[in-house]
């Protein structure tokens, strides 16, 4: 698959499908126990947010969750790893079926994660920075007892604001270093992450959360950058100033909120790793997927508690995971 533009920066289309799930159904879908199904793959940045999410509100039951494999070709994610190579639940081989059962003549990529009305088998959005915003807001009354407040109203400029700058100069800072078409943007697109990355260790150095003392909605969408860093980013895409484990503050700020239930639990490395080295041909022409680095780092001790900060504030931790969406132990630990 191609992704980079000779001579060209990256530009990432963010034109998503705006339809909304809200508890007033004002778009046309009310917000309703088992009426939809999360598709979202462990591979994937963007889809991680809504699985963190949907487990620390403790909607496991509420919203059915779907795991594409982590591959995908020009058509689509598929479910080659289900048996028969079909969803379960909506029956379709490819994610793409979805789209276009609403959408025939759907011009853009087939990305996740994506909301799918199972009874009509029609992708209701991919919008998915708004998506995790609704499951804290819209699904309120569906949350487990003891589930974190995540958009708190209070904070919501500033969480709207860190969460811009993590976008912007992070989540899709890594993506135009990897995929800069020429050495002018890939420069500049290097110096931009860096200097985004000195700026978060510096405000995270005398707080434990990105905003307030509680996780927020900042804090996971920073996560599933941070996650991936040197897995993946770090060679893969270029962005090799320094690994995550050699800026402390960050490493240490990662592997806290990896440790806290919610997070840890949803990292998939092994789909991470093949995602990113097996489908990004331009960049990585033979497929050969890096067996380092070593991850056992991510279960050290962090010291992060003595900044105080409550993770969930008044509610308490998730559940560990339903037995079905237990990430399994070899696609993190290494041999």
């Amino acid at each position: 698959m191609t992704y980079v533009e000779p001579g060209k920066e990256f530009n990432r289309d963010t034109n998503y499908i705006e339809t909304r799930i809200t508890a007033d159904g004002r778009d046309g879908y009310a917000a309703e126990p088992g009426r939809y199904r999360l598709v979202a793959a462990r591979a994937c940045p963007w889809a991680h947010r809504s699985i963190i999410v949907r487990r620390l509100l403790g909607l496991e039951d509420v919203l059915s969750l779907s795991i594409p494999g982590p591959t995908h070709d020009p058509r689509s994610w598929n479910f080659d790893e289900e048996p028969g190579g079909v969803d379960p639940v909506l029956k379709i081989e490819r994610l793409q079926e979805a789209y276009f059962a609403r959408f025939p003549d759907y011009p853009r990529g087939i990305t996740v994660p994506a909301m799918v009305e199972i009874s009509t088998g029609e992708v209701v959005t991919n919008n998915y920075p708004q998506i995790t915003l609704d499951l804290s807001t819209e699904w309120k009354q569906y949350h487990r007892p003891g589930a974190p407040d995540l958009y708190p109203e209070p904070l919501r400029a500033e969480i709207d604001e860190v969460a811009q700058r993590v976008f912007t100069e992070v989540n899709n800072g890594v993506y135009r270093c990897g995929f800069a078409g020429s050495q002018e943007a890939y420069d500049k697109a290097y110096d931009r992450l860096f200097t985004a990355l000195d700026w978060l260790a510096g405000r995270l150095s005398g707080q434990r959360y990105l905003v307030g003392d509680t996780i927020t909605e900042a804090d996971v969408r920073l996560f599933t950058t941070l996650v991936r860093f040197d897995p993946v980013y770090h060679g893969h895409f270029k962005c090799n100033r320094s690994k995550l484990s050699e800026i402390p503050v960050l490493w240490n700020y990662a592997r806290d909120l990896f440790q806290t239930p919610g997070f840890g639990d949803t990292v998939d490395f092994d789909h991470i790793k093949r995602h990113y080295y097996l489908v990004h041909t331009d960049i990585n022409p033979t497929g050969i997927v890096p067996k380092g680095p070593n991850l056992h780092g991510w279960l050290e001790p962090h010291g992060r508690e003595s900044l105080g900060g409550r993770p969930f504030g008044e509610g308490t931790a998730p559940s560990p995971p339903k037995s079905e969406e237990v990430v399994p132990p070899d696609h993190w630990v290494p041999a």
